[in-house]
């Protein structure tokens, strides 16, 4: 540069950077929660609720001597591991639990031994902690049908005892709240009076022992989407902040979940899911890049959460050896990505820095596999680069023939259960504007009917209705409950004889299902009640959401390209492509286009000699010139490191 020339500022991205480098320097000095996304292994893929003792101890094994030198350092034990594996025991099976004198779950001792001394992990802990590991379980809402029933007593860890408040004890049937269960699991678990001091004790009881223990890490579910309870959320948040060891607090299972319903939950968890499950299928992983992208948009990403920070969680990575989910059956099939899909849900991952939990049994972990998760510059983008975000300037054109027997050419749009002319009932958080115009609609003098417009045809409102009925109140419903539901009401389905509208799934949803809500057998259950505010917003009793009418013509998969781009400590930018239609197709970024984004800055860095690699073949494209051009393969992705 000669002397007088004009000194270009320093990208906008620079001081972030530096901020955000010492941010993270001293919240690592004071030990924050979750600074960087977690990584880990979970049991859930690979052997759904059944692993044992001798299976998990092995993968952990392998964990800590493969995948830890690359952060992946939590080991859990996923869902159910307090029930018996016999004949008749299942995901929503009754009567199959271990529980103590207080209500709370204990490990099954046939699956594992080692509990059969104190009822509890406290062995396994020890063991995981000694490789250098850390441990988790997968625990369920509130507390058990099986402790309702017999109707256990609470233990207040203050004096040992039984809880006692206002001069009498407290037990069980006090605080479960029967009118919440879990909707995949109604025969297991429901919400908890947080209200009370006793629901408080119930819940400050369980993760005390979990402590005791030595957990580091817990995943509850049914607790978020549209199985929305924020009063507990935020309750065990506050109990784990009581605790004198720091426990991880990650949350599931995510469906319905908007950036606008994480916005008061997200500063209470350390992860928090924002799909269904994720299977090792292209539909699922597809699914994935409009979320992701609306949590980054948000700027979500690391935001402020429990005792640290906190994470928008993707799910796991359900590659390698394989089960299927809910069986009662360990791995036996390998995962049904190709490779280059494969890679393709590890780019946007990372890209996304979503928590990386890896779900196949490691015993078969193949060195393909080993690759594609312990990629140096992936893992380095997860961990450590900023401004992620989904970059909108792409060019792409197909350059293949589409193959019209593929399975993948065919229509992936919604099927909507509820279709009116194109329209779809769906929920999402009652701040959206789009919550609003609900109405009563009267007929022969009854308001009968919950209508929405939602169009015009011919002048006229096109309007979305459901017939509208009182819950019946059976003999054995409490008359607490009958008061609290007096005002609230069925919504049926005007088609269907005894069939009402259910806001939230009967079954854990994968995460390319359709976000709607679903008929099933009228009940009394808060599921099944809606209530109609001020505002013209239909609320859900159960979750608190509210509905909303959607387009049906909203496809599942978005196909085409789409492409990511983030930037690193030391100046680099990376650039990730995926091609996500059925056959190959050239991408193509312009430098013009990388400067709107990252700044006027960036003209400083084209006209210098930078290099530029793809990370996933390792290839060194040479000097960076007017644009980024890739062939990329069906389902396929590129990601490229700019170094100038």
């Amino acid at each position: 540069m000669g002397p007088g020339a004009p000194i270009s500022p320093p990208p906008p991205w620079r001081p972030l950077l530096c901020f955000a480098l010492l941010l993270w320097g001293t919240s690592q000095a004071n030990g924050q929660h979750a600074e960087l996304p977690p990584r880990g292994w979970n049991s859930y893929d690979s052997f759904s609720w059944i692993v044992d003792e001798n299976a998990f101890m092995q993968n952990a094994k392998i964990l800590a001597e493969k995948l830890l030198p690359h952060g992946y350092e939590y080991a859990v034990i996923d869902y159910l591991w307090y029930r018996k594996y016999v004949d008749g025991a299942y995901t929503d099976s009754y009567g199959f639990d271990n529980i103590d004198e207080w209500g709370r779950p204990f490990p099954d001792l046939q699956r594992f031994p080692s509990s059969r001394s104190d009822k509890g992990f406290s062995q396994i802990a020890d063991k995981i902690h000694g490789m250098g590991l850390k441990f988790g379980i997968h625990l369920m809402k509130g507390i058990s049908l099986q402790a309702v029933n017999e109707n256990t007593p609470i233990l207040d860890i203050k004096t040992g005892k039984p809880y006692i408040e206002d001069g009498r004890q407290w037990t069980a049937r006090d605080i479960g709240l029967t009118h919440r269960t879990c909707a995949w699991m109604p025969h297991g678990f429901m919400s908890v009076n947080t209200d009370i001091g006793a629901g408080r004790a119930f819940l400050r009881s369980l993760y005390r022992q979990y402590a005791d223990w030595g957990v580091d890490f817990v995943k509850v579910d049914c607790i978020f989407g549209t199985d929305y309870s924020p009063n507990e959320i935020i309750t065990v948040s506050e109990l784990l902040q009581e605790l004198d060891r720091p426990i991880i607090l990650s949350i599931s299972p995510g469906t319905e979940v908007t950036p606008a319903l994480a916005k008061n939950i997200s500063q209470h968890v350390n992860m928090y899911r924002i799909t269904g499950d994720d299977w090792d299928s292209w539909k699922d992983v597809s699914s994935h890049f409009d979320v992701s992208s609306s949590f980054a948009a948000a700027n979500k990403i690391g935001a402020t959460g429990l005792l640290g920070r906190s994470w928008p969680d993707l799910d796991m990575l359900p590659f390698g050896w394989l089960t299927n989910a809910g069986i009662n059956q360990g791995p036996h099939r390998k995962c049904d990505l190709t490779s280059d899909e494969q890679r393709t849900q590890m780019a946007l991952w990372s890209m996304a820095k979503s928590p990386l939990m890896y779900g196949g049994d490691l015993i078969h972990l193949d060195n393909d596999t080993l690759s594609i998760i312990t990629n140096p510059t992936l893992l380095k983008i997860n961990h450590y680069s900023i401004n992620n975000m989904e970059f909108h300037h792409v060019y792409s054109e197909r350059i293949s023939k589409e193959d019209e027997h593929s399975s993948h050419s065919k229509s992936q749009d919604h099927v909507h259960l509820l279709k009116d002319d194109g329209v779809a009932l769906g929920l999402t958080t009652c701040s959206d504007d789009k919550t609003n115009g609900w109405y009563m609609f009267s007929q022969h003098g009854k308001s009968d009917h919950i209508c929405r417009n939602y169009g015009m045809q011919d002048d006229k409102n096109i309007s979305f209705c459901l017939g509208k009925t009182r819950p019946l109140l059976t003999l054995d419903d409490t008359i607490v409950h009958n008061e609290d539901y007096r005002t609230k009401f069925h919504l049926g389905n005007m088609h269907i004889d005894n069939a009402c509208l259910d806001a939230s799934a009967s079954r854990r949803r994968t995460a390319s299902d359709i976000k709607i809500p679903l008929f099933s057998r009228c009940r009394w259950h808060a599921m099944q009640m809606w209530e109609l505010n001020e505002k013209g917003k239909l609320v859900s009793s159960y979750s608190r959401l509210c509905a909303i009418m959607e387009t049906s013509n909203k496809g599942v998969v978005t196909m085409g390209a789409r492409s990511w781009v983030a930037t690193g400590s030391k100046g680099e930018i990376y650039l990730a492509f995926f091609n996500l239609d059925s056959i190959s197709r050239k991408i193509t970024v312009r430098m013009s286009d990388l400067e709107k984004v990252l700044g006027r800055g960036f003209i400083r860095i084209r006209r210098s000699t930078c290099g530029c690699t793809e990370v996933w073949s390792g290839r060194n494209l040479g000097p960076v010139k007017e644009e980024i051009s890739a062939a990329v393969n069906s389902h396929g992705s590129m990601v490229f490191e700019i170094i100038c």
